[in-house]
């Protein structure tokens, strides 16, 4: 009697089922490019939404060479381009169009993103004025109300990549007279929600396991895009009462 060429799920074909991957031998597979990939990690990525592989019925993932593709890209924006998981997120449903990726200054903007300080890098007050365009007086204004935050390396001053972006946002809100000590209150409603998401991660961020650290680091990203969002939506709902929308 003829062995049927169906599984028992999608109507895949027994072929494509044995081409078909365990998590273990995909973490196996890209673990020759990615040292700290894991089978906690794929499950973790999973969990985020940004995999969904084939399950059988009794519930074992099953990944297709597709699959195992997109992981590597998901993998390669983490190591090469320091996305957070929103962002991938982002360029995966945007059909891998990513145009908005292009150039160092882009990539150094996502730097400046990152919670992870191994990821930034240091400029002295010259680049940043000269990458900004805000002047130094604007700057040591914003250093007194702890707006900016440099870092005294070998007697000097250096400003980091997030200095960077703050002092280009503060540049734009000067345009409308508001200076440093105007932003005392975001100052110190950051210094809160900061605190609030040490709380929740504190104990994963202190690990000394990489693997946990590393996963933790990535939902402190997702959770303090969250937070941002949230904050954004609930500034826009208060302003609409300016134009009468509310």
């Amino acid at each position: 009697m003829a062995t049927s060429t169906r599984a028992d799920n999608g109507g895949q074909t027994a072929s494509s089922t044995r081409k078909a991957l365990t998590i273990g031998a995909v973490a196996k597979i890209l673990g020759r490019e990615f040292d700290d990939i894991s089978i906690s990690k794929i499950r973790y990525l999973e969990d985020q939404k940004l995999l969904s592989p084939r399950r059988t019925p009794g519930g074992y993932r099953l990944y297709s060479q597709a699959d195992v593709e997109r992981l590597r890209s998901i993998l390669q924006m983490q190591r090469d381009e320091f996305l957070p998981l929103r962002v991938i997120r982002q360029e995966l449903a945007s059909g891998g169009e990513r145009a908005d990726l292009r150039g160092g200054e882009t990539a150094s903007l996502r730097r400046a993103a990152s919670v992870d300080p191994a990821r930034g890098s240091r400029m002295t007050i010259e680049d940043l004025v000269d990458q900004t365009g805000v002047s130094p007086e604007v700057i040591a204004d914003l250093e007194q109300w702890r707006i900016v935050q440099p870092q005294k390396i070998e007697g000097q001053l250096m400003y980091s990549d997030t200095d960077r972006e703050i002092a280009k946002a503060c540049g734009e809100l000067a345009r409308f007279g508001i200076a440093g000590r105007n932003l005392r209150i975001l100052r110190t409603s950051a210094d809160r929600e900061a605190q609030l998401l040490e709380q929740v991660m504190a104990p994963a961020l202190r690990s000394a396991n990489h693997a946990r650290r590393r996963e933790a680091i990535e939902n402190l990203e997702t959770l303090a895009a969250s937070t941002s969002s949230l904050i954004h939506m609930l500034l826009v709902r208060d302003l609409r009462t300016l134009t009468g929308e509310e």
